[in-house]
């Protein structure tokens, strides 16, 4: 008998299904699948047997089942006559997971290692069907993904592999190129996942299943107009849930936040199957935390946990909502459950920086360990979590570190605004404001409306004294987010406070002096001969009376007044092209 997905992943055996259905693997002692229930004991039933029937019983019994037999059978014949027989089979966890697949949606937890279970058992006498394998590869991917057990990728890695050994790609085993860009995605290797799936793309130009690993990859690498092109392409090949998921995304990463939250309340509206629906609500709990309103937030996250009880990420986002709404003790249960349940080290420095805001040190330090063994981890089974180790190394570590890391990242060609923002700050962090500037700016140029990437940019202005932009982005965070983060928001308040508020006289005040009055040009040397006869005119011109001195007139105004200084921070800067 095979490992289940919770253990070894060394092992090479299929998971048995369980009598009672298929196992949470994250609660073991227990079927998770709502179609697997407990065979519960009959109703009156004991541990004691019952006495044997005697033979008046027996006749009686044998007589009465005739009778019933007879009545069934007339039943059936009258049904088959019909053309009516049972109804359709409710589908197993196996084709449920199949069919989420088939429609680019999440499977449930529960689905997935059904799944995952009934592929490792087929390929085990099949070992050369390639699209099996490169569909178990894939569910393994999914699957650490989805339980942040990272040592799953090197299993993943080895199926697809496989896959593409019994067919290869070019001869249609474009599945197994599609899981090995999921894969690389997962380990944010942005560059090979882009290089898989453009693969694909010209092999197979209307095969929709490689749109959303490309708008992964495209929007790593910070290709704004590579991943709208993709997003729209992927709505025309497949309608539906997924694509209204993939587009309220886009619409999020540019700032359009009306669109954003209609896109994602269609897609809520139209989800059907439970781990499909849970990740539409949890999209709009996370779009109502960047509004600033925890208290929808927290509806959302609950309900997509009603929905769907394995979708641990609400747990984390729930916390995250707590925290802000100051219900601090359930904010620090929700947290420590997403970490049990789902060990992701960017949860790990949230709930580290919660206990640091009130003042526990030492869990805060306890987390911080915790978070560098994750990534320690994660590096092993190859994955690069440096855009989350910088941003820990620059606030609560070694900020030349942190610089160095998001260098690597950039010279990777990783130039999302999430990075930019990251490299910005760290800089600063560094001492090195003026450097940082560019890239805070280009992390907020992007569109998207996130409260901390405003908080950077307006503490690096304040600190070149730029302090009118400063004010600006500092009241950009806090109207965007007020408790976006339990250190940095109060942090935001208080350089705020302490810019005061703006110079009276409004933008006028804060023009540029004109520029000086042009210098007069020297008169061009003349012939000698001229310049005699000039001599003899002045010496018989009579005295005239000096005239007056006047002040030189100002040069006319422009027709238009210039913009105030700080607009011109406000432009949103082109791609960079500095480089390590």
């Amino acid at each position: 008998m095979d490992v289940m997905p919770q253990q070894d992943p060394e092992s090479g055996r299929p998971p048995q299904p369980s009598p009672q259905g298929p196992q949470d693997p994250l609660d073991p002692q227990g079927p998770q699948d709502p179609q697997a229930l407990y065979v519960m004991p009959a109703e009156g039933a004991t541990a004691v047997p019952p006495p044997p029937p005697t033979l008046r019983t027996t006749l009686r019994r044998a007589a009465f089942g005739a009778v019933a037999a007879g009545v069934l059978l007339a039943g059936a014949l009258v049904a088959v006559e019909d053309g009516e027989g049972d109804g359709p089979k409710e589908p197993g966890p196996v084709e449920r997971a199949e069919a989420a697949a088939t429609a680019g949606s999440p499977a449930s937890l529960s689905d997935l290692t059904a799944l995952i279970g009934d592929r490792q058992k087929w390929v085990e006498s099949h070992p050369k069907d390639a699209p099996s394998l490169a569909t178990l590869g894939t569910a393994y991917v999914e699957w650490a993904r989805r339980s942040a057990d990272t040592a799953y990728y090197a299993r993943a890695e080895e199926t697809l592999k496989r896959s593409l050994e019994a067919r290869a790609g070019e001869r249609g085993n474009g599945e197994a190129w599609v899981g090995l860009a999921a894969l690389a995605n997962a380990r944010h290797d942005f560059l090979a996942a882009k290089r898989w799936g453009e693969t694909v793309k010209r092999q197979q130009p209307k095969a929709w299943n490689m749109y959303p690993v490309l708008i992964d990859a495209y929007t790593g690498l910070g290709d704004q107009k590579a991943a709208t092109a993709a997003t729209e392409k992927f709505g025309e090949l497949r309608k539906g849930v997924p694509a209204l998921a993939r587009t309220a995304e886009l619409y999020r990463g540019q700032g359009w936040r009306e669109d954003a939250l209609a896109t994602a309340r269609e897609a809520a509206d139209r989800a059907t199957q439970p781990a499909e629906k849970a990740e539409a609500l949890h999209r709009l709990g996370e779009l109502a935390w960047e509004r600033g309103e925890p208290e929808e937030a927290v509806a959302q996250f609950d309900a997509a946990l009603r929905t769907d009880a394995g979708h641990h990420a609400s747990l984390a986002g729930r916390a995250r909502a707590l925290v802000a709404l100051e219900r601090t003790d359930e904010a620090l249960a929700a947290y420590q459950s997403a970490l049990e349940k789902l060990p992701r080290p960017e949860y790990a420095l949230e709930l580290g920086e919660l206990y640091e805001s009130l003042g526990l040190d030492g869990d805060a330090r306890t987390q911080y360990t915790a978070l560098r063994e994750m990534v320690a981890g994660a590096k092993r089974a190859g994955v690069d979590e440096s855009l989350l180790l910088a941003r820990f190394e620059a606030d609560h570590g070694d900020p030349d570190e942190a610089v160095e890391l998001l260098r690597v990242q950039w010279r990777k060609q990783h130039r999302s605004a999430a990075v930019a923002d990251a490299l910005g700050w760290a800089l600063h962090r560094a001492g090195r404001s003026r450097e940082g500037l560019e890239y805070a700016e280009q992390a907020v140029g992007t569109g998207v409306r996130n409260a901390s990437y405003a908080y950077h940019l307006g503490v690096i202005q304040r600190e070149l004294e730029d302090y009118g932009p400063a004010r600006r982005n500092l009241e950009q965070a806090v109207r965007t987010n007020p408790a976006f983060s339990p250190l940095a928001a109060p942090l935001a308040r208080q350089a705020l406070e302490a810019l005061g508020e703006p110079p009276p006289g409004g933008p006028g005040d804060m023009r540029p002096p004109p520029p000086p009055a042009p210098e007069p040009k020297p008169e061009p040397k003349t012939e000698p001969k001229r310049e005699a006869e000039r001599e003899t005119e002045r010496e018989t011109e009579p005295e005239r009376e000096p005239e007056r001195k006047t002040k030189p007139e100002a040069p006319a105004a422009p027709s238009k007044a210039p913009a105030p200084a700080e607009d011109d921070a406000s432009k949103s800067p082109g791609r960079l092209t500095v480089d390590g």
